[in-house]
């Protein structure tokens, strides 16, 4: 089953990236059209997603994908607030949590016993 694991944790980060770095790709062979606006910007934050749980799915700490998820997250919607690309009303309360959440999560990392 290990192995299982690992081999799915593989394929969820490479379509992360994938979804990350060219998701008007992905989203071309996969549903047959390009994404455009604000699919754009929840491709990528999916992309993020699919890489942390590949993180969490791998042998080891499933806090290390959390802790990436938040991090990623929140310097990302940061980005997209600073450059103007989205401004909803919930952006940077969103932001905030994740920096907070992502700060007790590395704390936690920190004082775990290592094994």
């Amino acid at each position: 089953m290990k192995k299982v694991l690992i081999v799915a944790a593989i394929g969820e980060i490479a379509m992360g990236l994938a979804l990350l770095l060219v998701p008007s790709s992905v989203a071309l062979l996969l549903l047959g059209q390009e994404p455009d606006g604000i699919a754009m910007m929840v491709a990528r934050v999916t992309g993020i997603a699919l890489i942390a749980l590949g993180i969490a799915c791998w042998p080891g700490p499933p806090l290390v994908g959390m802790l990436g998820y938040s991090t990623a997250i929140a310097a990302y919607l940061a980005y997209l607030g600073y450059s103007g690309g989205s401004t909803g009303l919930l952006l940077w309360p969103a932001v905030v949590l994740h920096v907070v959440l992502s700060a007790l999560l590395g704390c936690g990392a920190m004082r775990r016993p290592s094994k």
